[in-house]
C-alpha cells in the first residue's frame, strides 16, 4: 500500500496552459505598402505614357562652325597676333607670313606688263606706218597713170608727126621709152599698193598678239598681287581660336592647319537616333535638350532637319551587307536640332554632351 501511495505522489500532475490568441495585422503597413503600389503603378503608368509620345538618346552633342586657318602659300611666319582661346572677329589679323618673295614677284609681272603695253604702242606705229605707205603707193599710181595719158596722147602725136617726117626718129624713140617706162612705174606703184596693204594686215595682227600678251601679264601680275595677299591670314568669321599650333619664325606651307576658329554665332545638336525610333518623327517637332554641362538647366528646340542616310554611310569604310557573313546591326541617323532661343548665360560649346528628348506624338 505504502508503495503505490509513492508511486501516486510521483506522478506528476498536469496543468493545462491557455491557447495563445492569433496577432492582429497592422493596418498602417497595409495602407502604406497600398500607397506605394498606387504610386508606383501611377509612375509607371505615366512613364509608359510619356515613352510612347517621346523619343530620346543620349547619344547626342553640340556641333558649331570650325573655321580651319590653312595657309595658302609658303614662307616663314612673321607674326602670330591670336593667342588660344582669344575672340576674333571676322576680318581680324591672325598670322602674317614674309612676302619679300611675292612683293618681289608683283614688281617683276608690272615690269613685264609694261613691257607689253610698250610693244602694243610699237605695233600700232607699225600699222600708221603701213598705211602711210599705201596711200604713198596710192599717190604713185595716180601719178603714174597721168604720166601715162599724158604720153599716150604725145605717142599719138608723135607717130603722126613722124609718118610725116617732121620729127626725128630719136624723138619718137624717146616718146616710147617714156611710155614704157611709166607704164612700168605704174604696175611697180600698184604692187607697192599691194604689199603696203599686207603690211597694214601683219601690223594689225601684231596689235592683237602685242594686245594677248598684255593680257597674260595683267592676269601674271593679278596672280602675283593675289599670291601676296595670301600672305596675311584673316578670320573669316567671328568666333574663338582654338588649337593654336603656330609660332613666329616657323617655315608652312599650304594647307597646313596653323589653327582654327570656334564660330559663337551659332550651335545646334546632332542627335543620332535608333531607325527604330524614326517611325514618326518630323521635321518641326518640338524637342527638349538636357546638357550635362547645365544638369539644372533645360533647352528648348526643334527638329530643323533629319540626314538622308545613316551615320554609317559615311565612315571610312562603310559595310557592305553583301560581302562576308551578315550580321543585322541596328543603325543611327543623324538629326540636326536647333534651339529655339540662345542663352548667353548658358553658352553651348561644341563638343558638349546632350540628352535630346522629341516629343514625336
Amino acid at each position: 500500500m505504502a508503495t503505490q501511495t509513492q508511486s501516486q505522489e510521483e506522478v506528476p500532475t498536469a496543468v493545462a496552459e491557455p491557447l495563445e490568441e492569433p496577432k492582429k495585422r497592422n493596418p498602417l503597413a497595409l495602407i502604406i505598402l497600398a500607397v506605394v503600389l498606387l504610386v508606383g503603378g501611377y509612375f509607371g503608368w505615366t512613364r509608359y505614357q510619356f515613352a510612347k509620345a517621346h523619343e530620346s538618346t543620349d547619344d547626342a552633342q553640340v556641333e558649331g562652325d570650325v573655321y580651319p586657318i590653312l595657309p595658302r602659300v609658303a614662307g616663314p611666319v612673321l607674326k602670330v597676333f591670336v593667342d588660344d582661346n582669344q575672340t576674333v572677329k571676322k576680318g581680324d589679323t591672325l598670322v602674317t607670313i614674309d612676302k619679300s618673295d611675292y612683293q618681289q614677284r608683283v614688281n617683276a609681272a608690272q615690269a613685264a606688263l609694261l613691257a607689253a603695253q610698250a610693244q602694243v604702242t610699237a605695233a600700232r606705229a607699225g600699222v600708221a606706218t603701213a598705211q602711210a605707205n599705201v596711200r604713198t603707193a596710192q599717190t604713185t599710181i595716180g601719178v603714174s597713170e597721168a604720166n601715162l595719158s599724158k604720153l599716150q596722147k604725145d605717142l599719138q602725136r608723135s607717130t603722126k608727126l613722124r609718118n610725116e617726117d617732121i620729127i626725128p626718129q630719136s624723138d619718137y624713140d624717146a616718146v616710147q621709152a617714156n611710155l614704157k617706162s611709166t607704164t612700168a612705174q605704174r604696175s611697180t606703184a600698184t604692187d607697192q599698193v599691194s604689199v603696203a596693204r599686207q603690211q597694214v594686215a601683219a601690223a594689225q595682227q601684231q596689235i592683237a598678239v602685242a594686245q594677248a600678251v598684255v593680257k597674260q601679264r595683267q592676269a601674271d601680275l593679278d596672280n602675283a598681287r593675289l599670291q601676296l595677299s595670301y600672305t596675311t591670314l584673316v578670320a573669316p568669321g567671328n568666333g574663338i581660336v582654338s588649337k593654336k599650333s603656330v609660332q613666329p619664325g616657323q617655315v608652312v606651307s599650304p594647307g597646313q592647319q596653323l589653327l582654327g576658329i570656334v564660330s559663337s554665332n551659332k550651335t545646334w545638336v546632332i542627335a543620332n537616333f535608333k531607325e527604330t525610333q524614326m517611325e514618326e518623327m518630323k521635321v518641326g517637332q518640338p524637342v527638349k535638350l538636357e546638357i550635362d554641362a547645365y544638369p539644372h538647366e533645360e533647352f528648348q528646340g526643334h527638329v530643323e532637319s533629319l540626314s538622308a542616310a545613316t551615320g554609317a554611310r559615311f565612315a571610312l569604310l562603310p559595310p557592305d551587307n553583301a560581302s562576308g557573313n551578315f550580321v543585322k546591326v541596328t543603325q543611327r541617323i543623324p538629326v540636326k536640332i536647333v534651339l529655339d532661343h540662345e542663352d548667353p548665360q548658358h553658352p553651348l560649346r561644341a563638343g558638349m554632351s546632350v540628352n535630346a528628348i522629341v516629343a514625336v506624338k
